[in-house]
């Protein structure tokens, strides 16, 4: 198998079922029982694919996540395929039932995906269509912004940014305010963040902030297969531990600026299914007639397809909790 994209049907369904599993905990404000419902189905579903795939973006490391940690062997065998997952982006959000909550998967081939440690990483994005390097993490927010809105032919007061709520952002969002722009804060979900400001409908252009390197390279992915542009950079600080394990991952360059499309190579199959309803996707429903219904994202850069589907299953008391 020469391309990924006879695997699309099979990814859809891992990262769908994920979703499913956690219908029982939306709004029941237990995170760790929701994300642990997405991670078994996620994992139970891998395995049942025709592919020998190692998780190169994970729940952790091995000591420390004991399910779809880094370097975890799934599938029964085929096609060697790099996995980046996030099996609940949210779990606070869908713990709350809030806004955006996803299950979120991405398939590259073997050596495709930056293998990210488990840190910060500071990220821009911007969605298509705007000239190559319009945006830079070396710049100041204000010339960031300047770029992009004149490039869009727009006043920086006509643009909308998007970025975490989180003390650590105190300046940035400060510094945003006073270039003029618009801020739409959000509580999680940082791959949603990402893929938002490539489409129309959300009302976003830039992605802003710093949030975890392994959801930066899954927003990658996304990127790769929508376009648009990112920019991140590992952040360690004084960690030697840290630093440490990004060396032995094959991180030479520790302050080096990773464009999507170093942190997703190739041939790529991003896929995400809305757990609660948001600004891209609809969340589970569940019918009195025992039908639970999924709305869910594909994208396949091969294939140049982004397909959004709505797909219907036939709930058991394995599917979610009841």
């Amino acid at each position: 198998m020469n391309s990924l994209t006879p695997l699309t049907s099979q990814i859809i369904e891992v990262v769908e079922k994920a979703a499913i599993a956690c219908y029982g905990w939306i709004g029941k404000g237990d995170n760790m029982a929701a994300d642990h419902a997405a991670v078994e189905s996620m994992r139970e579903n891998l395995n049942l694919m025709n592919i020998t795939g190692t998780i190169v973006i994970g729940e952790g490391e091995r000591d420390e996540a004991p399910m779809l940690y880094i370097g975890e062997k799934v599938g029964k065998g085929g096609i060697e395929v790099d996995i980046a997952l996030d099996p609940l982006e949210g779990t606070t959000i869908c713990a709350n039932a809030g806004e955006s909550s996803l299950a979120v998967i991405a398939f590259a081939k073997k050596g495709g995906f930056l293998h990210a440690p488990d840190v910060y990483m500071e990220k821009i994005a911007v969605g298509a269509g705007l000239p190559e390097g319009v945006i830079d993490l070396d710049n100041s927010p204000q010339t960031n912004l300047a770029n992009i809105a004149k490039a869009r032919k727009c006043a920086i007061s006509d643009l909308t940014v998007m970025i975490l709520e989180r003390a650590r952002h105190n300046e940035l969002i400060a510094k945003v305010r006073e270039a003029g722009a618009r801020i739409r804060l959000i509580g999680d979900g940082d791959v949603a963040g990402v893929i938002a400001c490539t489409s129309q409908s959300t009302c976003v252009d830039v992605y802003m902030g710093t949030g975890g390197a392994p959801e930066g390279v899954l927003a990658a992915a996304g990127l790769r297969v929508i376009g648009g542009q990112m920019m991140g950079r590992l952040i360690f600080g004084d960690n030697q531990k840290q630093i440490e394990r990004a060396k032995k991952m094959g991180i030479a360059d520790l302050n080096k600026k990773y464009t999507a499309e170093e942190m997703a190579r190739g041939d790529v199959i991003f896929a995400c299914a809305g757990v609660t309803d948001g600004y891209m996707l609809s969340g589970i429903k569940k019918c009195h007639s025992g039908k639970i219904f999924v709305n869910s994202l594909i994208m396949d850069s091969a294939a140049k397809k982004v397909i959004n589907t709505k797909s219907e299953y036939l709930c058991t008391s394995k599917d979610y909790n009841s």
